[in-house]
């Protein structure tokens, strides 16, 4: 049996929905992404084995008028093609993480009668499952509150399906060498790598016994890699960094936005974290991310104006030098895991079809 798993654009959209199709594979069924070119899924999904299928469409939340009208002609045309995929693979159920990928692949669900499954990540859902949210079979959410947006009876708390390798990380112990990794996700973050490269300097300067691992996201690491090289530290600075969880594996600290996805894969792998919310997320999800694993004790917030090199420079060195509140941080993320999320939302897929 055949299921299609619909979400794209970001690796935050597309990393949980792998986590669900390994676990379909693992149990002997098929998955098949759909998805656009443009976006990590052309790169993430066919690297992790799976097969894709190319719609054509892009978002209506926070575009100019020109991509919104583009959008509204391409969403009936992709919603037509999945349409046919769909009767052709004879799909058994469908898993959506929303974003505009999910917008036709979901309506095509719909008309076809093909049950949807869709997860939310965020407090507050994103405007492709709060458009959709009455006509969804079932719902798998990270926060209680979020259960309210959904029709009475079809949302559970299931919290975000994360990869098995994050959930394997072992504790860190001090081995003499400190490793920071900075990631701003893989699209990258300019606020992140614009700190991080002021900050090496000073790491320098103050003979701290560092490694650096930055992830600066697509095309900007060769220019960052340039200042970091002048500064004598050790470490790497990449765009993309493919095997995250051995990099979560690798680092006494972890320096990063907080998007659903991360903030859970930091949970799983029990890393503490200097999280610095992306400030123009929809409906500040990011915000409330980060208070909730601050609320914990697992990690520290700096806004994104007041992150600069100075800055993370101070907060980093403050952690270095107090390993007990480290390994406190740390306890206090693996206590959010959620290890069975990406289980859960396959049962609940087979469970459906059945």
């Amino acid at each position: 049996m055949k299921f299609v798993m619909a979400g794209g654009g970001t690796g935050g959209h597309i990393i949980p929905a792998l986590a669900v199709a390994e676990e379909l594979r693992n149990r002997g069924y098929e998955p098949i992404f759909i998805g656009t070119r443009q976006g990590m899924e052309a790169r993430l999904v066919p690297n992790a084995g799976f097969p894709i299928e190319w719609i054509e469409i892009g978002g209506l939340n926070r575009v100019g008028l020109m991509q919104r009208l583009k959008t509204l002609w391409q969403l009936p045309l992709s919603a037509i093609k999945v349409f046919n995929l769909l009767g052709r693979d004879r799909a058994g159920g469908v898993f959506s993480m929303g974003g505009y990928v999910a917008g036709p692949v979901v309506l095509a669900a719909l008309l076809r009668g093909v049950p949807v499954t869709v997860m939310e990540p965020n407090a507050i859902p994103g405007m492709t499952n709060r458009k959709l949210a009455a006509f969804t079979t079932r719902a798998l959410v990270n926060f209680e509150e979020t259960v309210d947006y959904f029709p009475e009876g079809r949302a559970e708390v299931t919290g975000v399906p994360v990869r098995r390798e994050f959930f394997h990380v072992l504790p860190k112990t001090g081995d003499g060498r400190f490793t920071l990794l900075v990631t701003g996700g893989s699209q990258g973050s300019r606020t992140l790598n614009n700190a991080a490269s002021a900050a090496w300097q000073l790491f320098a300067d103050a003979g701290a016994p560092i490694h650096i691992i930055h992830q600066a996201g697509g095309g900007n690491a060769e220019p960052l890699l340039e200042i970091f090289r002048g500064t004598g530290l050790t470490g790497e600075v990449v765009d993309f960094i493919t095997d995250m969880p051995a990099a979560f594996a690798r680092a006494d600290l972890v320096v990063c936005r907080s998007g659903a996805s991360t903030v859970s894969e930091l949970a799983a792998a029990g890393r503490p974290s200097i999280l610095v919310p992306f400030p123009f997320a929809a409906d500040n999800h990011q915000q409330h991310n980060a208070e909730a694993m601050s609320r914990h004790g697992a990690a520290r917030i700096v806004v994104d104006h007041d992150m600069t090199g100075q800055r993370l420079f101070d907060e980093v060195t403050r952690l270095m030098m107090d390993r007990p509140v480290l390994d406190a941080m740390s306890a206090a993320a693996k206590s959010m895991a959620k290890p069975f999320a990406a289980q859960k939302a396959a049962d609940v897929l087979l469970e459906l079809v059945r």
